[in-house]
């Protein structure tokens, strides 16, 4: 990244500042992925064949602005002669959310195609601009629009609307303009396939830029999505479901599925029977109250159609208060049922910021077909599924909750009624290995919670665990005397924690919490007071620490340093110690957390450095215990006299600059 040329790219291409909501100004830097994937259009387009490709970049990790980047890039290039870019969506909830993420960031030149007339004009008069629009308006094009081959178009969700004659038409009315398809869930049929649609010959496996579901949850830009099927006594037969669902989304758009009633009887009959719509809202509310509700997420109800979003609505009121929920879907002009809910753009708009704003009370957006593709919530952590999805439709929707949203979201959670998982798989069969790691089930979660505890404590074999303060960590911490096994303990406590936070506050859980809590403590008070390692220390989730802090006594956390500087008496006390090794130990623990108390402030990081060299020292051997204990007391009078020299009011500052460090110094108190 830091080769002169690559740097040069970055600011001149990679690099935007945007608006959010027309009031905090931030700057976005591209991510590699997104890189990738625009110089390789770019090159390929300067180059002038192969004259398409595909994009295949997991839901959730940042295709829209990837979109921005490349169109600035290909504008700015004087080797394309002032091109056209088109971006092409196919739901005008996408289109809505591509262009306010190009008007964000201030695009230049920007014009975004109403109506099928105005894009028709657009391209006549041989704009060289970037224009947004959806497929749909080149419906009635007849005939070439635009014959320059400088015409790039990048086609967002490259699946759905590709392959039929809208797809034909677009390609007809620009036959000479390049085509790049961008999407996170392509389609491997012989009906419909995105690699034949769009990927070059020459690409291996039918892509050009590839960014996998691994990838993204491995550099965070997305998370984990676990499953939770909760079937019992809820579920409906599934044979009934599919032959019902086979009928009633043959050949229909999502808006065309509410119009057959008759078609959809049985499944009507079947899932908005009344006592199983009064037992789901109750379950929802139930499972939003306890799991969803305290970490300050919000939920996505996802039903049949828009007679039962009103149901549910009128449902989870009972169990919940009014404004905690409300109602997104189309509305049309004469629906007197549904009027309450009709909402322009801009109404619509306002509405999901609400949703958005984690101060609102506004936690639960009910839903049948709206929002479960292009919505962009990172507050949005649960969906309670309740509409038979398959396919790309599937994954998409499933994927509005994998955004990250802060530490304390650890993975997007879909509660399903349906019994859809199975279809998960499916929706991706040909990139199996990915499903895979996309969604783990609840219950299989559970299943692995008990080995997952018993691995971590094998490291602890023949220790007191009802020792309590320093000396259970002292004697817990003898059984780790190397980096390797340190960071070897940390490895396996950080997918022991991933499973518990994932469970919690399941009832599975209670019978392990004791050890959970002690193995818990041990790897705060082991964690490098500098934050280095062979291992990427995380900090804990939100509901571990809170249960520490509800369950840890006040003399395992005491912190008696500053009476160990200032105390003559009790310095020749102790380096007179019986038990110098002991002792040192006990110190090493208590600076160490001090320390970390510190780690927003880098006027502390000689100190922490300090430190850990000293740890490394007595463990190769070449500080015995009375000479190391000595060193330790010479960093602690340092340690305490610099924090009465270091102004309060600075440390709260740098603490403001660096908030989620203050969180994890907050945890070791």
């Amino acid at each position: 990244m830091l080769r002169p040329a690559m740097l040069l790219d970055l600011l001149a291409n990679f690099t935007a500042f945007a608006t959010q909501k027309g009031k905090q100004r931030i700057k976005i830097i591209a991510r590699y992925q997104q890189v990738d994937g625009v110089n390789k259009i770019v090159e390929r387009v300067v180059a002038g064949q192969p004259r398409k490709g595909l994009i295949w970049h997991f839901q959730g990790s940042g295709k829209s602005l990837l979109m921005l980047f490349a169109s600035r890039k290909l504008r700015l290039h004087p080797a394309l002669k002032n091109p056209t870019v088109m971006v092409v969506g196919d739901r005008l909830d996408l289109d809505s959310q591509i262009a306010g993420t190009f008007y964000a960031a201030d695009m230049a030149n920007l014009v975004r195609a109403e109506t099928r007339k105005h894009l028709a004009e657009l391209l006549a008069n041989d704009v060289r601009k970037v224009v947004i629009t959806t497929i749909h308006r080149f419906g009635e094009a007849e005939g070439v629009l635009n014959d320059r081959d400088n015409v790039i178009v990048m086609v967002d969700e490259a699946h759905r609307t590709q392959e039929g004659d809208l797809g034909r038409k677009m390609r007809d009315a620009l036959p000479n303009a390049f085509l790049f398809g961008l999407t996170g869930t392509p389609i491997n049929r012989a009906d419909r396939n995105t690699f034949y649609a769009f990927g070059a010959e020459t690409d291996q496996n039918g892509y050009m830029s590839r960014y996998g579901l691994n990838d993204s949850i491995r550099d965070g830009a997305t998370k984990e999505l676990h499953f939770e099927p909760r079937l019992v006594d809820l579920h409906i037969d599934q044979k009934a479901i599919e032959e019902a669902y086979a009928e009633i989304t043959k050949g229909l758009t999502d808006e065309d599925k509410d119009k057959v009633g008759r078609t959809a009887a049985r499944m009507e009959i079947l899932v908005k029977a009344p006592k199983r719509v009064s037992a789901i809202c109750g379950d929802i509310a139930k499972h939003y109250k306890e799991k969803v509700a305290p970490s300050g997420f919000g939920a996505q109800v996802v039903t049949l159609d828009r007679e039962s979003c009103l149901l549910y609505k009128e449902e989870l009121d009972k169990h919940l208060p009014p404004e905690t929920s409300d109602i997104v879907m189309s509305v049309y002009s004469g629906e007197e049922k549904y009027a309450d809910y009709r909402r322009d753009r801009d109404a619509e708009e306002k509405l999901l910021d609400r949703f958005r704003d984690p101060k609102d009370p506004l936690k639960i957006i009910i839903v049948t077909s709206k929002l479960l593709t292009g919505f962009d919530a990172p507050i949005l952590q649960t969906m309670y599924l309740d509409k038979p999805l398959r396919d790309h439709t599937l994954l998409q929707a499933i994927c509005r909750t994998n955004r990250p949203y802060g530490e304390q979201k650890t993975h997007g959670l879909i509660v399903d009624y349906l019994g859809v998982f199975d279809d998960v798989a499916q929706a991706l069969k040909f990139d199996e290995e990915s499903v895979k790691k996309a969604v783990s089930n609840i219950a299989e979660l559970a299943e692995m919670l008990p080995t997952a505890i018993q691995k971590c404590l094998e490291y602890f074999a023949g220790v007191d665990r009802t020792l309590t303060g320093y000396d259970g960590l002292i004697a817990a911490q003898d059984c780790l005397p190397s980096d390797d096994l340190r960071d070897s303990f940390a490895s396996d406590f950080s997918i022991l924690n991933r499973i518990w936070e994932a469970l919690s506050p399941d009832p599975v859980l209670k019978p392990h919490e004791t050890d959970y809590r002690w193995l818990a403590q041990v790897y705060e008070s082991l964690k490098p007071s500098t934050g280095t390692g062979k291992l990427l220390w995380h900090s804990l989730g939100a509901k571990t620490i809170e249960m520490i802090h509800e369950n840890v006594r006040v003399d395992t956390v005491r912190d008696d340093l500053d009476t160990l500087v200032l105390d003559a008496e009790l310095l020749e006390a102790v380096l007179g110690s019986p038990d110098p090794e002991k002792k040192a130990k006990e110190i090493s623990v208590k600076l160490t957390g001090r320390l970390r108390k510190h780690s927003h402030n880098p006027k502390y990081k000689a100190l922490a450095e300090r430190l850990e060299d000293l740890k490394k020292r007595h463990e190769n051997g070449v500080l015995v215990s009375i000479e190391f204990l000595k060193k330790l007391l010479e960093l602690a009078k340092d340690v305490v006299r610099l924090e009465r020299e270091t102004p309060v009011e600075e440390d709260l500052d740098r603490g403001k600059a660096c908030p989620h460090r203050i969180v994890r110094g907050s945890q070791v108190r």
